[in-house]
């Protein structure tokens, strides 16, 4: 065993073998990998081994692509045959939402090169002739679906790794994780200690116990899944060519062929965590005992669905446990507050993502960033540092819970999910409860989306098209351009930036630069490379004295990088303050006068002009008022103490009852920055894009010369990025656009929405894209397929309402 390597990967499953070989193929030699028992053991050995590209996230569907394309190349390398089977997959609609939704994803994948197609049941019959096509509207076709032979394809990679430079210790116990101070470890084993620079956790099953060795809890659960294999029939080895794979959402199956039989897997509603107290050690190569009566009803559905079944005597039973997130996805990358300590778990559809997952560790360790936006998988989305995650342990296990059971569901855009909620909240919960709001919840924090009218159900109805919200969105977006409209601040993530060198840091890791004591700035914070890390606001409170405001969401994304780039002479002080400082933003051409009726200082447009913060009393509070609004009116963002919030709205209400003051949701305040052409986190500024090609370059100071990603952002400046952003204006029927929808030119796919929405006071259906630069100009005809059908969009190259900002400086 070696003293000191590069990486040490912990888990000799399908993912830390995958990991390890990208490590080597990237450069990195000096690398191994440490398995307490043999490959595969845990959910490898006993995986079903099926493989995919759908994905509702575009990111994570094209690294899935990236995995399956991979696996030829594998064999090449090693000569260990992965067993592959490309024989293309059916996913099946039963009824016109689910439809909706298959002919949703096929319009993605115009864009994305990959060739799905809708077919009907006459076609679903030819591919499947097992398949009975009673009550089925149509299906997508994937011809890259199919399945491989997990111990082989396992074993490829640690061959592959292995011939190029890797070695992997196994029967070998990890035993402790020891910081050393440096960012290095010391990875204690039961045959000795490896000095890592780099440690992942790749352990699967064990993920939770090899993160508690690092201090770090994460977010994840073990789930029971069971599928069968039956015996030899006669309706699946006479046939000339292989059977398709067959995904029943309705019926909660796939089902495959295996060998001259069939596998048929379920994931039942009737579902049962594992190990909830934590992994045993001694577990590895054990299946769990059968537990048939938890798969009947589902199973007496199969039966009808593929009347094969009925005949086929049934071989084997598989039931074993595998890992969830609580949103499905995995947890990978740089574990926030512990340098050298990296995540690669939760992988729950290992030979469908793993290549992608070695990938995109792989790149991040040496390259310094993914090449692709990745926050989909990554582990701080969950809010996981070393300071703990909200996701507590009881969350996560009704979170894992309910994603199992909904593996088959549909997944709405305008869709909340209950289990788990309310887990935080503010002050002001209650206050917004009794008017009957209608809650969402990101981060764990629940935030209001609109307000249901009285005697009306708090629900929004889930769709693809216009929900049940939307007229009384359009009152609450009307009573903000009309009136005056209040909405919580609490969904922005908030930081204190202080000491002696807060400012040259500010400097240094933000394009614009740090603002002077009171006034704000927007600015890009970007990598190396000049990708997006985020949007933010700065605010300088007095000498030395900052708030940054950006995506609530982002919490522990942007503190990682925050301590990741912190000088080391204790100059500079980061805090996280996204809880304690919240209060409520005012709107509309009555916010200026509102405001005057309560604050202790004059806030007229020469006093408190837009772009300025001032500190005052508003009302008996001490307050932080913030003279900017993401509605693109007249507006302000007044920050208290948590403490003070429901004070504040007494203030605020009592104060603006004369002046039509009414509150709004997340839904209103999505649809009124689509009328100025507002971006938004995750939507228009992702990883994956650059401040040129969303416009936000016009932010930066490059006179600054010393701030990180300027020289990818100087070339860009001075050779302007090939795709950009528009605003389109589509004339849409009773749906619209969300995200990711194909941009047609003629009989080409030319570009993909961002996200769009319904603009309730100018009555417009807008949406937003990236497109080749040479396309934007005002005026021109495009096509924007929404639910199959295209439908026309005509692009405008100024905001929709109020062009010159007026009503917003005003």
């Amino acid at each position: 065993m070696k003293s000191h390597v590069q990486v040490a990967v912990i888990g000799g499953g399908v993912v830390g073998c995958s990991v390890l070989y990208h490590l080597t193929k990237l450069g990195w030699k000096d690398v191994v990998l440490i398995e307490r028992s043999e490959l595969t053991s845990g959910s490898t050995w006993h995986a079903a081994g099926g493989f995919h590209t759908l994905n509702a996230d575009t990111n994570m569907a094209a690294l899935q692509g990236y995995t399956i394309q991979l696996y030829r190349e594998l064999e090449e390398i090693s000569g260990q045959s992965c067993g592959l089977h490309h024989v293309g997959g059916l996913t099946i609609a039963c009824d016109q939402d689910r439809m909706d939704f298959l002919t949703a994803e096929r319009a993605k994948h115009r864009y994305m090169g990959l060739e799905t197609e809708i077919v009907g049941p006459e076609e679903i019959a030819k591919l499947s002739p097992i398949t009975n096509t009673d009550g089925v509207i149509g299906a997508l076709y994937d011809p890259l679906d199919g399945h491989l032979d997990p111990s082989g394809t396992t074993h490829a990679y640690a061959k592959a790794a292995r011939i190029q430079g890797a070695e992997i210790y196994l029967r070998t116990m990890v035993k402790a994780l020891t910081p050393r101070g440096d960012g290095t470890w010391d990875v204690v084993t039961d045959k000795g200690t490896v000095h890592a620079e780099h440690v992942v956790n790749a352990a699967g099953l064990w993920a939770r116990e090899v993160g508690e060795m690092a201090g770090v809890t994460l977010p994840l659960h073990p789930m029971e899944h069971q599928y069968l294999v039956t015996d030899d029939t006669p309706e699946v080895y006479e046939r000339d060519e292989e059977l398709p794979h067959v995904m029943d959402p309705a019926g909660e199956s796939y089902l495959r062929q295996e060998g001259r039989g069939l596998v048929i897997g379920i994931y039942e509603q009737s579902c049962d965590p594992w190990a909830v107290e934590g992994t045993s050690w001694d577990f590895g190569h054990e299946l769990l005992p059968d537990k048939l009566e938890r798969i009947a009803e589902p199973l007496e559905y199969a039966f009808k669905r593929y009347p094969v079944l009925e005949r086929a005597g049934i071989k084997r039973v598989i039931n074993g446990p595998f890992t969830f997130a609580p949103d499905g996805n995995p947890l990978v990358g740089p574990v926030p507050g512990l340098p050298g300590m990296w995540s690669a778990c939760a992988v729950m559809a290992g030979f469908s993502q793993g290549g992608g997952v070695g990938l995109t560790l792989a790149e991040w360790m040496i390259e310094g960033e993914p090449s692709r936006d990745v926050f989909a998988m990554d582990l701080a989305r969950l809010g996981v540092s070393a300071e703990g995650t909200y996701c507590t342990k009881v969350y996560t296990r009704e979170k894992v819970v309910e994603n199992y059971q909904r593996r088959f569901s549909i997944g709405y855009p305008n869709e909340e999910l209950p289990v788990g909620r309310p887990l935080e909240t503010t002050p002001a919960y209650g206050i917004w409860k009794s008017q009957n709001a209608v809650f969402g919840a990101a981060y764990g924090m629940e935030a209001v989306n609109y307000f249901a009218p009285e005697g009306e159900e708090p629900y929004e109805i889930p769709s693809f098209r216009r929900s049940n919200a939307h007229d009384t969105v359009g009152e609450e977006c009307r009573a903000v351009r009309e009136a005056v409209g209040l909405n919580e601040v609490h969904n922005f993530g908030k930081y204190a930036i202080s000491g002696p060198g807060a400012e040259s840091w500010l400097n240094h890791i933000m394009g614009n630069r740090a603002p002077k004591p009171g006034r704000m700035a927007l600015t890009p914070m970007l990598s190396p490379k000049g990708k997006l890390i985020g949007d933010f606001t700065m605010s300088c409170l007095g000498e030395a004295e900052y708030m940054l405001t950006a995506s609530y969401g982002a919490q522990a994304f942007h503190m990682r990088w925050f301590l990741q780039n912190l000088p080391d002479d204790g100059s500079v002080t980061v805090e996280n303050i996204s809880k304690q400082r919240i209060g409520f933003q005012i709107a509309g051409p009555n916010a200026r006068e509102l405001l005057s009726r309560v604050a202790d200082i004059d806030v007229s447009k020469e006093a408190l002009p837009f772009l300025n913060t001032r500190r005052c009393n508003v009302g008996l509070l001490p307050a932080i008022i913030c003279r900017v609004s993401y509605t693109g009116d007249l507006g302000y963002e007044i920050y208290v103490d948590a403490t003070h919030q429901p004070a504040l709205y007494e203030t605020l209400t009592q104060a603006g009852a004369d002046l039509g003051l009414r509150p709004f949701g997340m839904r209103a305040m999505m649809s009124l920055r689509l009328e100025r052409g507002f971006g938004s986190w995750m939507r228009e500024f992702r990883p994956d894009f650059t401040a040129a090609e969303t416009g936000i370059d016009r932010f930066i100071r490059f006179e600054k010369n010393d701030f990180i990603g300027r020289d990818a952002a100087a070339a860009e400046r001075d050779t302007p990025p090939a795709r950009g952003l528009a605003t389109f204006v589509v004339d849409a029927d009773d749906a619209d656009v969300v995200a990711d929808e194909p941009i047609w030119q003629g009989d080409d796919v030319v570009g993909f929405c961002t996200s769009g929405g319904y603009a309730h006071y100018i009555g417009k259906s807008v949406a937003i894209g990236m497109m080749p630069r040479e396309l934007i100009k005002d005026g021109a005809s495009f096509e924007i397929e929404i639910l199959g059908e295209r439908r026309k969009a005509t692009l405008v190259t100024e905001p929709l309402l109020d062009p010159k900002g007026e009503r917003m400086r005003g």
